[in-house]
Parts: structure tokens; C-alpha cells; sequence
């Protein structure tokens, strides 16, 4: 088994600075942690005869240049990979995975729904993307840019949850039928903090089970006051598609939805439950698994640490319709938007 890495162009590129600020090749051998012959060896596929302004010439170190052997030379052992078969192919993919978010199962199955892929000579899989991204045979797309690789099966353990002791419905009592995501109108919230110690602000994230599909609002601070007046809100807002939706919400225990009656209490009809709150055992975010993972794909346009005060509305709105519009693997690659339109008809 080989114990050794060859470079990506990534690597060549940095090797290409280093050569034009005028380090030695043994400064560079250190400074990238690689042998002074693989220096030596890079220098040789990648020198080439630059003319200056006064019409003289040296040697220098293109990158590009290199990379082209490099792949001359791997097509010499085997088949050439089909993205290095195809950079217009690898470019297109490379854009929706690093500009748009996608993740590289997602890219390729939105080219193939819409056809695009039909355009290029090459055709992949996502497992092939993925191991394109490991070899480096993209410029500006790494590991580092997919928030969630692959999942591997986890071993589950027992969990041992503790009881919970509130005025509030536990989950123990909500009923069976939520569990199974077959009913659409069963919701998950929670809510995330911005940069701790300099704002207040803080954004409620609600995620409808079947369908997934997200509602996000900004909240003025992380009080029980807050969530109150911002479901108020939402009930005007959606009139009687508000309880078709809002059916039960299940939330942690957090002190924001200490409030379960203001919750559970509607403003436009006096009197009456708009719906029922169930909380989650303590430690226990298992239990509201779909939020936990909306909350993932938030934190990608809103990263942790950021702060929420300067956003506007709008601004929060386009979070809200990426995550509803990002191609889910569990739908067939539908979006949550689509889902939930047809919920929707069915209801009206």
C-alpha cells in the first residue's frame, strides 16, 4: 500500500506562489511539508520558458501546465476520469455545490430532472462527485465545502430519558399518529441564537413534519413573550390554514416556550385552542429530530456567531425559500415547496 499523497492543483497553485515570491526549493519542501524531490519533480513538469518585457527569458512554474501532464500522465495508466474528461461538466457542478449550496447527491439528481446533464459529454453519479472531491480535481470545491458528508449508520443506544416536570403535555402523551409523518399539520419549533453576548435577537425555526417545509421568523429577544406574539402573528397571517397546519407543536425545554397556554391560545377566537404544545424530555433532541436537522441547513446561510440584528425580513425570507426549495433526497428530490403545495390542495 502506497504511503504517499500525489499533489491536487490546489497544492500546485500554492506551489506556484511560492516559486514566484523566490523561495528556494528546499524553503518550499519545508514550508508545504513535502520531499524536496517532489519539488524537484513538480518543477520539471511544470517549467517552461517565460518571456519578459526587455525580450529575455527564464524558467518558471506554471500550475496550469503541470496539472495538464499530471492528467497526460494519469490517462497514460488508465481511463481518464470523466470530470477531467469533461472541465464544462465539472465546472457546472462545481458552481451549484460551492455558489448555489448544494450538496453533490442534490447537484447531480436537479441535472439530470431538468436535463442539463444532457448537454455534456459525460455523465456521473453523485458517488462519483463525491470521489472526484476527495482526489482534488476541482479548483474551488473541497471536503470542507459539504456540510455533511455521506452518513454512516450510527449503533443507536438506549437512551434513559428522565422525566419531566412542568405544567405542560409531555411528549409521552402526544399521540401515535404524529410519529408516523403521515398526517400532515404535526410541527416541530425550536429557536437559534446569533452572536452570543452582543445582540438579543434570536430566530424561531418551525419545521412541519411530513413535508419538512419551514417557517422562520425573527425575534426581538428569546422570551416566552416573544414566541407568543409572533404565533399570534402567524395565525392572523394564515387565517384558517393556521390550525390545518398547527395541529400540535412539539418544543425542548427551553424557557422561551414556558408559556404553553399562550401558545396553546388563539387570538382571533376567544376562548379556543389554536392548538396543543407537547415538550420534549430534557436532553432528549431526538425527539424533534426534523427540527434539529432544519436547523442544520439554516445554519449554512446562517452561520453560527452571526448577528441577527442588521438582517432584514427579507434577507430572512430567502433563507426560508432556499431550505424550501432545496432538492431532498427523501422526496425523490422534490422540495419541501412542492409537498406542501399538495398538502394544501388537498386540504382546501
Amino acid at each position: 500500500m502506497k504511503k504517499y499523497t500525489q499533489l491536487t492543483y490546489r497544492k500546485r497553485i500554492k506551489l506556484e506562489t511560492l516559486f514566484s515570491v523566490g523561495m528556494s526549493k528546499f524553503q518550499i519542501a519545508s514550508h508545504m511539508k513535502i520531499s524536496l524531490k517532489t519539488v524537484y519533480n513538480e518543477w520539471n513538469m511544470g517549467k517552461y520558458r517565460h518571456t519578459l518585457s526587455d525580450l529575455t527569458t527564464e524558467e518558471r512554474y506554471s500550475a496550469e501546465l503541470a496539472q495538464e501532464r499530471h492528467d497526460k500522465n494519469v490517462s497514460a495508466r488508465g481511463p481518464v476520469p470523466k470530470l477531467l474528461k469533461d472541465k464544462k461538466l465539472a465546472k457546472c457542478i462545481e458552481q451549484k455545490v460551492a455558489d448555489e449550496g448544494l450538496s453533490p447527491e442534490a447537484a447531480v439528481a436537479v441535472m439530470l430532472q431538468t436535463g442539463q446533464m444532457k448537454k455534456f459529454s459525460e455523465t456521473v453519479c453523485a458517488k462519483t462527485v463525491y470521489n472526484s472531491i476527495d482526489k482534488g480535481f476541482f479548483c474551488r470545491l473541497t471536503n470542507k465545502n459539504l456540510p455533511v458528508k455521506r452518513n454512516k449508520k450510527k449503533k443507536k443506544n438506549k437512551i434513559h430519558r428522565q422525566k419531566r416536570n412542568c405544567l405542560g403535555k409531555s411528549i409521552e402523551e402526544r399521540p401515535e399518529s404524529v410519529e408516523t409523518r403521515e398526517e400532515f399539520g404535526h410541527v416541530e419549533m425550536d429557536s437559534i441564537i446569533g452572536q452570543r453576548g452582543k445582540q438579543k435577537s434570536t430566530m424561531l425555526t418551525i419545521f412541519e413534519r411530513k413535508t419538512r417545509k419551514a417557517i422562520i421568523r425573527k425575534l426581538p429577544d428569546k422570551s416566552a413573550k416573544s414566541i407568543v406574539e409572533t404565533l399570534d402573528g402567524l395565525e392572523r397571517q394564515l387565517g384558517d390554514k393556521f390550525y390545518q397546519m398547527f395541529k400540535t407543536i412539539t418544543v425542548d425545554n427551553g424557557s422561551e416556550f414556558a408559556d404553553w397556554e399562550g401558545i396553546e391560545r388563539s387570538c382571533i377566537y376567544p376562548g379556543k385552542k389554536r392548538t396543543t404544545l407537547y415538550y420534549c424530555h430534557p436532553y432528549s433532541s431526538c425527539e424533534r429530530a426534523t427540527n434539529e436537522n432544519g436547523n442544520r441547513m439554516v445554519r449554512r446561510r446562517v452561520p453560527k456567531g452571526m448577528n441577527f440584528e442588521n438582517m432584514t425580513d427579507k434577507e430572512i425570507q430567502e433563507v426560508e425559500d432556499w431550505v424550501n426549495n432545496y432538492p431532498r433526497r427523501m422526496f425523490g428530490f422534490r422540495s419541501s415547496k412542492d409537498l406542501y403545495k399538495e398538502e394544501m390542495k388537498y386540504l382546501i
